[in-house]
Order: C-alpha cells, then structure tokens, then sequence
C-alpha cells in the first residue's frame, strides 16, 4: 500500500480510496476515508487538493490517495 499526491486529478479515480479533509476540518486537519463517488474538480490540479464526493456523501479536499 502506498499513497500519492491528492492535487492532481489524474491520480484519483472513481471508485478509488483516498483521505480527505472537510471544510470544516480544514484547521484541525482531521481526515476521513472512504471510496470517491465523484470528482467534483474540474481543473487538472488543484494546490489545496482534488474536491471529491465520497460515497458516503461527505465532500472534501483529497490529501492522499491510497493505493490498494
């Protein structure tokens, strides 16, 4: 298992388990996991991280993705 950078969108796929922090985590820095439902960035990198909806419906910024 390892991780990759969660900035650029290529790295994060549908389906894919990564970590992310919530907005309103954004100070503590407190992750969640849990598998991407959608990739809610359009651009092909972002500097604060890839904005995702998980399945679980929590929507955040990916941190890392972690590879299986």
């Amino acid at each position: 298992m390892s991780n990759t950078d969660g900035s650029i969108r290529e790295n994060i796929e549908i389906g894919g388990y990564v970590e992310i922090v919530q907005k309103h985590h954004q100070r503590s820095g407190e992750l969640t996991d849990g598998h991407v439902e959608r990739i809610l960035t359009k651009s092909p990198n972002h500097p604060h991280g890839i904005k995702v909806k998980l399945e679980t419906g929590e929507v955040g910024r990916v941190k890392r993705v972690i590879l299986e």
